[in-house]
């Protein structure tokens, strides 16, 4: 149980934070001046990394450990589901979302922030989505003990 309270709580954490990143910060960056902004990207950057980096990583590693060990009466299927919708904010982020990032290091590029902000949403719904099942499966321990 205590790997899934972890995976339940950092998934949880980082739903909040991806809906935060979506509709605060990622549409603000289009009303930072052109000369601040390579200033603002960077510092955003290492900001966020600094918060999202241990909680993403207890996802992570609890996803994996609930894959090689579940608890007993935890339906494989809750559990592989939330595997994939663990990967879909990976490989965006790595495919997209840094690219992008890096792109605006240089400086405001109208075309590559809607590129972020639009492919961030496959980011969010699968955060969000992986949350109902993180719950679900909580609700079914819960309801099992």
């Amino acid at each position: 149980m205590p790997v899934l309270l972890a995976h339940v709580a950092s998934t949880l954490f980082m739903v909040g934070m991806i809906w935060t990143i979506q509709v605060v910060h990622y549409p603000l960056f289009a009303l930072v001046g052109t000369e601040q902004f390579p200033a603002y990207e960077a510092a955003h950057s290492s900001r966020i990394t600094t918060v999202i980096v241990l909680p993403w990583a207890v996802q992570g590693v609890t996803t994996l450990l609930l894959l090689l060990a579940p608890p007993d009466g935890l339906p494989r299927p809750l559990i592989w589901s939330a595997a994939v919708l663990a990967a879909v904010p990976v490989i965006v982020t790595v495919l997209v979302s840094v690219p992008a990032h890096t792109a605006l290091g240089s400086g405001f590029d109208a075309a590559a922030h809607a590129r972020l902000v639009g492919t961030n949403w496959l980011r969010t719904a699968a955060w969000t989505a992986h949350g109902g099942v993180a719950v679900a499966m909580l609700a079914v321990l819960l309801r099992r003990a």
